[in-house]
């Protein structure tokens, strides 16, 4: 009996061993290597453009008779039915873009347009372009607020003659920058005195063989500054004169 109960205690103290060892480790996963993600790249803010500025226009229009109350009357050279207004873009002493207007013979339309449209697009300045009616067709008042104009029926300077803005095939530009000078070197204008030497540099001022003059060369425009004695560095004619 004592056997028996010592053989039963040993196989529970068996049992009690087994149940006592540790469980085996799971299985362990591979570790995963993750690919590191690029940031996203962010988009060039693009530089801005400055606004162009608008593209060179011109209208050719017939001009009443109110439009010239002063600049033309009866016994001109030119009636004013042949006559036409020219509004046009120009580019300001300002830097930035005007409208203007000038009064010329109907023939020579084209060749202005062509002409005005080569100095806006080179950013070439003119001081300011009205008819010369505002000023009452005083040629010198005019001149003296330095302002761009054509047609005017008077006569030629010094002569008894039509000056050839009274056939409206003539302009005068930028005349302060531009003046008329005698043989003596004279000008009327004394805000102009400065500029009656040519060649020299300068805002809106027109020198022998730069590219103004040739412009108006190319459509058979002539330049004053090559007159010989008195200048008219201000003066472009058709033909000449």
């Amino acid at each position: 009996m004592k056997r028996a109960t010592a053989m039963a205690f040993v196989v529970l103290a068996s049992v009690s061993c087994g149940a006592g060892e540790p469980a085996a480790s799971p299985a362990t996963s591979a570790p995963v290597h993750e690919t590191p993600q690029s940031p996203t790249p962010v988009p060039a803010t693009a530089e801005p453009s400055p606004t162009a500025p608008p593209a060179f226009t011109s209208k050719v229009s017939q001009v009443s008779r109110d439009r010239l109350p002063y600049s033309w009357q009866p016994g001109c050279p030119v009636h004013y039915r042949d006559l036409r207004l020219i509004t046009l873009s120009y580019w300001g002493f300002d830097n930035k873009p005007h409208t203007g207007e000038l009064v010329v013979r109907k023939t020579v339309t084209d060749d202005i347009e062509t002409v005005f449209k080569k100095l806006y697009d080179w950013r070439w300045p003119i001081k300011q372009m009205k008819l010369v009616d505002a000023f009452k067709a005083d040629d010198y008042d005019s001149i003296d607020v330095n302002n761009t104009s054509a047609f005017n029926c008077r006569r030629a300077t010094g002569s008894s003659n039509w000056s050839n803005h009274a056939y409206g095939e003539a302009i005068d530009i930028n005349p302060l920058q531009n003046p008329y000078v005698t043989a003596s070197g004279s000008t009327a204008h004394q805000n102009a005195k400065k500029f009656t030497k040519r060649p020299m540099n300068g805002k809106g001022v027109i020198n022998p063989g730069d590219k103004v003059v040739k412009a108006f060369a190319k459509v058979g425009w002539e330049w004053g500054g090559y007159w010989s004695g008195a200048k008219d560095f201000q003066h472009f004619s058709k033909g000449g004169g």
